[in-house]
């Protein structure tokens, strides 16, 4: 019998704020990797005009600091030490420092010191693919409308996976259960996250009928404005809650005053802070159903049959059976097979 397949969800505690700017670190020379940029942004053959370890890795030592120099971040690196592998790649170890702590991370670098590769995977381990990870229904309380509420920050990656995942289901299930887009009460990604996180509380809050268009368009284009116009949003009224919610909650005034960020990190958006404190919610996504947390396979028919389980008398547009591929993170198309299911920001 084939071994069950599970989801491990790696979260980053608030108290290292630094390490998830290591994760998206990590996350960005996995793209590099993939479309075949080099540190340097040309196309190189790896292997020529050979650098010793340390040289090499002193290339890569200095793209990290430019990373998170550009990122506005202030983590000191250093490396450590630099050795030979029997892969063809370069292994170097640094100690990443800002004021919350350190951590010793391992890396790996061409041996012209162009490429920079986060880990190296053995491609000697065999797999068994498949179209879906076994998943075990949730085991949540029954309702005859399932109450789900669904915990974003609007750029997270995988915030934006989860969604791609749960639109689907709220087409289909229209007004048989409440599903609903929450926010993370910090912000991770800067100002146009935050002001992103504002304008769509208000779309769902006085416009709710917009909202499901204007979020299928931005989760692909990254375009409010044409996502407004296409979804037929009330600009005026928009901004008219937009600028009442700023000031109750002093959304702009403590983006602007660091001293309130979470250890000086990252800004908050308090808007639910009630309800993230309910659920424990610690990252984004963090998906409830009927009041329970639930880790869910993130494709439309997953999101789907879990929130079909939740309910006392499932009704007839649970026989329709969803895509079962996963949705694909970050902005872009819906779909995507090759991508983490269980990522978080946060």
């Amino acid at each position: 019998m084939a071994e069950e397949q599970t989801l491990v969800k790696i979260k980053i505690p608030r108290i290292n704020p630094w390490m998830a700017a290591t994760l998206v670190l990590a996350i960005a020379l996995v793209v590099i990797l993939a479309t075949g940029f080099s540190l340097t942004g040309k196309v190189v053959l790896v292997g020529s005009n050979s650098l010793t370890p340390e040289e090499a890795a002193r290339e890569a030592v200095n793209w990290i600091k430019n990373y998170f120099k550009s990122g506005g971040s202030d983590v000191q690196v250093e490396l450590i030490n630099a050795t030979e592998t029997s892969i063809g790649l370069y292994k170097f170890t640094v100690k990443l420092s800002s004021s919350s702590g350190s951590v010793e991370e391992t890396y790996y670098v061409s041996r012209d010191g162009t490429l920079f590769f986060p880990q190296a995977i053995s491609t000697r381990t065999t797999t068994t693919p498949t179209t879906q990870p076994r998943q075990q229904a949730p085991n949540v309380p029954k309702a005859d409308r399932p109450d789900v509420k669904l915990f974003v920050m609007s750029y997270c990656p995988y915030g934006l996976q989860a969604e791609k995942a749960m639109l689907p289901v709220m087409n289909l299930l229209g007004d048989k259960a409440d599903i609903k887009i929450h926010f993370v009460d910090y912000a991770m990604h800067g100002e146009k996250e935050v002001y992103e996180n504002l304008r769509q509380y208000c779309i769902q809050k006085e416009q709710k009928d917009k909202y499901y268009s204007y979020l299928l368009c931005f989760v692909q284009s990254d375009d409010y404005s044409k996502c407004l116009r296409e979804a037929g949003v009330d600009e005026s009224r928009l901004k008219a809650c937009m600028d009442a919610t700023d000031k109750a909650y002093n959304i702009t005034k403590s983006l602007q005053d660091k001293s309130t960020w979470i250890s000086g990190y990252y800004p908050p958006f308090p808007i639910e802070t009630d309800l993230n404190r309910l659920y424990g919610v610690r990252g984004s996504p963090t998906i409830v159903i009927n009041d329970v947390v639930v880790q869910l396979y993130r494709s439309p028919e997953a999101f789907k049959q879990a929130i079909c389980n939740a309910f006392n008398n499932p009704p007839a547009e649970c026989n329709t059976t969803l895509s079962t591929q996963q949705a694909s993170p970050g902005i872009g198309p819906l779909t995507g097979s090759s991508s983490s299911s269980s990522g978080s920001c946060g």
